[in-house]
């Protein structure tokens, strides 16, 4: 065992014996015209000899591994303890050694940084950033000792340990290399990010210098001047104000000093200076091969590289292999799915929709740059998205409004048309609403009976081949023009009755309780389950404990039915399992074929089944119908003789109840295509899954969900050939752990930059939180900030506050009194449903999951679009 490496034997691939901060300089050491100062590693396997003499250690480390990340107290006492006894360790005699023979040969006398390297340290994927300690001015070798010493230890800080508990990482596995390296004393230090750390625009670069050390920076002792770069110009500069430094101490270690006044309002680097510094960064970008963190000193003249990370926080930029201006719009903020997809998630709606998208971050986007190029395209997508999303239409409008990024066409250019043709007008007819549903169903049921005896390429090549009729039905000119003509309706009477009557959204209480609706029929036909599970107490507590012990898979339901089960187990199961039969292909995030369905995991339900029992008496689903459907009518009965009380009055109200008869015809139908495409994509799952059994049992593949990690036409060739590339799929299972940590932006330019749009009103009181209106009213009630409907915990009366809401959330909107989202748009799943129920609904709201606390009161204002916090 190597117990010490220079930082010329180190390289990228040493993660596991140096560290990530350790590995880094290793790297930065051999880019050409990089100075970085000499230094040495004390490795893992230092560490690790140490510790595996320390059995006390040992045994803590497995009491910490089992402390849940919210148990504060006992992770301060245990970090403790094995701190003290890391600290006091004595260092064997060859490896003290081998640290001196390294400080010889650079300086033993010299002054040292020693900082900790922990090997799930400055990674990609979890920048550990500040985790860890850094000692700095160290010089001689008992001191060094001491501090590396220190060092390992500062792996087992309370914050530390805290960071890697909620991050999944094992504190057993964990471990700590030291950096050693020589000091330098600059005139200035800080910190240069390689792209905007705001922004995330990669072609900003951003420096914050101070005078002294970078720690004066880095602890916030004194905030640093700002310059921004671009193509080698400063674009912007902000000097602060410096009156503290952080400077080298005579007897070791570092002391805060003050500035002298003269120097504490002067740039600590010159326009040129900054210029020069940030090319040599994108050196080490280049180098890296992604934004980096560095930090950085100035000594005399020259720029001494300390250390580099990358930037985690940045959102991935679509590849294009292209150097034009692209500008992304998520297709996730219009399905209501904005977590990351797996590849085979990704592929599958690729191969479903006829729009090309770019992948980033695990995320689906759109490049509507073409679009917005000529006057027709921007006036077509920005008086859509205007009325969808006003955040996106505002984002994109900002970006317009700088004049240099998309580059203008005439509108003959066809390229940049947006595609198709405005449907037909179509008869206000019912009957064709039930026909597209007959067709779709049996198309469904056809795919049901031909898949289920196929497989190897085979069955592959049918689904390829069924995609086909998904779209058909999906994209069918004649559901266009039904969907459209819904829309349409809805909009022809909030515009003309707020023009006529002063009526706001008056729609919304017009479409309540429209037919053929399958997502809100489905909310009502859960609370049909609860009336079957309601008068079996037995059986209610059955589900309880289901709901308590987070259960797995469907073995509860032959448990409820069997010889031992409760009294009316039977029935509940029944129920259940024909609720599965109609609903169960649904699940949140269902646009990605690889997430986990209803019919795969039913306890998703029961904690919704039991709210329903509790808050509702029988009979409530066929209520909440009828008491929808009679208030539309009620409204349709008060609005009529008011417009014929209007000069052109009988032209107004024939207008009007012709277009009330078309928007309650048509409205529903909306969510039915959806609902036959997830019944598909279910039938495919079930069938591929079957397949990855037998690849397993071949040993082909090590899990049935490894398929996941492979896109479609990579699964096609794997069944082929019947082999895989274990470290590929590693590799995206690793990439889709980092990717749910990111929030994806509405907007995204291929500059990297995250555009945000804002809402320009000033009509909502002080605080409140603006959103768009899509469900009219106003309901005040406890907030319940629900992440997970499976965990939901809801009273009649609550208003749920959400990142997003898909089909799959329709259960808990039987329950509620309001709603508010922070993704969504007039015409997304959440905002019909909640104006099918009557609930008053915002959405939009950017932030709302964490600036509304769960429990908090909370005014709902759907009619004109915001939220007040009462509490």
């Amino acid at each position: 065992m190597r117990y010490v490496l220079g930082f010329e034997e180190i390289n990228s691939t040493d993660v596991a014996d140096v560290g990530g901060k350790g590995a880094h300089l290793g790297e930065l050491a051999r880019i050409n015209d990089i100075r970085v100062p000499d230094g040495f590693c004390v490795t893992t396997d230092a560490f690790q000899r140490v510790v595996a003499e320390m059995p006390a250690v040992t045994a803590q480390l497995d009491l910490l591994s089992r402390v849940k990340p919210d148990d504060r107290a006992e992770i301060r006492a245990l970090s403790a303890d094995v701190r003290r006894v890391v600290e006091g360790v004595e260092i064997p005699d060859d490896l003290a050694a081998a640290i001196g023979e390294s400080l010889a040969r650079l300086g033993e006398w010299a002054a040292y940084a020693v900082r900790s390297s922990a090997t799930a340290e400055d990674l990609p994927t979890a920048s550990f950033a500040g985790q860890q300690d850094s000692y700095l001015n160290i010089a001689g070798l008992p001191e060094i000792l001491r501090h590396v010493r220190r060092c390992w230890a500062s792996l087992f800080t309370e914050r530390a340990v805290t960071y890697r508990s909620h991050n999944g990482f094992d504190h057993r596995k964990v471990r700590m290399a030291v950096v050693v390296q020589r000091m330098v004393f600059p005139e200035a230090a800080g910190i240069l990010f390689t792209a905007d750390p705001v922004t995330s625009n990669r072609r900003i670069a951003t420096v914050e210098a101070g005078w002294g050390l970078g720690e004066a920076l880095v602890s916030g002792l004194v905030a640093g001047d700002v310059y921004t770069v671009r193509d080698d110009q400063v674009l912007t500069t902000a000097v602060a104000t410096k009156p503290r430094s952080v400077q080298a101490a005579p007897g070791g270690g570092t002391r805060d000093a003050p500035v002298e006044p003269g120097r504490q309002t002067r740039p600590a680097l010159t326009d040129a200076q900054v210029v020069r510094l940030v090319r040599l960064g994108r050196r080490v970008e280049a180098h890296f091969g992604r934004p980096q963190d560095i930090e950085w000193c100035l000594a005399g003249d020259d720029f001494h590289i300390v250390q580099s990370r990358p930037i985690t926080t940045l959102f991935p930029v679509p590849e294009t292999g292209d150097q034009e201006n692209h500008l992304y719009v998520s297709v996730g903020h219009q399905q209501m799915m904005t977590d990351a997809m797996r590849p085979l998630g990704l592929s599958m709606w690729q191969l479903t929709t006829p729009r090309p998208m770019h992948e980033a971050g695990g995320r689906l986007f759109v490049d509507v740059a073409p679009v917005l190029a000529t006057p027709a395209g921007r006036g077509y997508l920005l008086g859509t998205l205007g009325k969808s999303d006003p955040l996106i239409r505002d984002a994109l409008q900002s970006v317009l409004d700088r004049g240099d990024f998309i580059r203008p066409l005439p509108d003959e250019d066809a390229a940049a048309a947006p595609a198709g043709d405005p449907p037909a007008p179509i008869e206000t007819d019912p009957a064709v609403v039930t026909e597209l549903i007959r067709q779709n169903q049996e198309s469904v049921a056809t795919l049901r009976s031909e898949i289920r005896t196929l497989s190897g390429p085979a069955l592959l090549d049918f689904v390829l081949a069924d995609l086909a009729e998904l779209k058909r039905l999906l994209f069918s000119p004649r559901s266009h023009q039904v969907i459209m003509a819904g829309m349409e309706a809805a909009w022809w009477l909030n515009d003309h009755l707020e023009e006529w009557l002063g009526e706001k959204n008056a729609a919304d209480a017009l479409t309540q309780s429209v037919p053929h609706n399958v997502t809100s029929e489905m909310g009502l036909a859960l609370l049909g389950v609860a009336d079957t599970i309601r008068p079996y107490a037995d059986v209610v507590a059955f589900l309880q404990r289901v709901a308590d012990e987070g259960r797995e898979g469907d073995g509860f339901l032959d448990e409820l039915a069997g010889p031992s089960g409760p009294v009316g187990g039977r029935e509940a199961r029944d129920a259940i399992r024909g609720y599965l039969d109609e609903y169960g292909m649904r699940c949140a995030g269902e646009i990605d074929i690889t997430r986990t369905r209803w019919s795969e995991r039913p306890a998703t339900l029961v904690p919704a089944i039991l709210g329903n029992v509790r808050n509702f008496e029988p009979g409530a689903g066929e209520r909440r119908f009828e008491q929808g459907r009679l208030e539309s009518r009620r409204k349709e009965r008060e609005i009529l003789p008011r417009l014929r009380a209007l000069p052109d009055g009988e032209r107004k109200a024939e207008e009007t109840k012709r277009m009330i008869d078309r928007v309650r015809a048509f409205a529903g139908y909306r969510e039915y295509p959806k609902y036959g495409m997830v019944s598909r994509y279910f039938a495919y799952k079930r069938a591929l899954l079957g397949e990855a059994d037998r690849l397993v049992r071949s040993g082909v593949l090590r899990e049935r969900e490894d398929i996941f990690f492979l896109r479609f036409e990579e699964l096609r060739e794997v069944v082929r050939t019947g082999t895989a590339d274990a470290g590929l799929i590693l590799e995206r299972r690793e990439a889709f752990r980092s990717y749910e940590a990111l929030t994806p932006p509405r907007v995204l330019t291929s500059d990297g930059e995250a555009v945000t749009g804002r809402y320009h009103r000033d009509d909502a009181p002080p605080g409140a939180l603006a959103g768009l209106p899509v469900s009219a009213g106003t309901v005040e009630g406890r907030a319940r900030v629900v992440m997970d409907m499976a965990h939901a915990d809801l009273e009649a009366g609550d208003i749920l506050v959400t990142a997003f809401t898909d089909p799959s959330w329709t259960p808990l909107f039987v329950t509620v009194a309001g709603l508010v989202t922070e993704v969504g748009g007039l015409m997304t799943h959440g905002a019909v449903i909640a104006r099918e129920y009557g609930l008053p609904a915002v959405v939009g709201v950017e932030g709302a999951t964490r600036l509304i606390r769960d429990g908090q009161r909370i005014r709902v204002h759907g009619t004109d679009g915001y939220v007040q916090i009462l509490d």
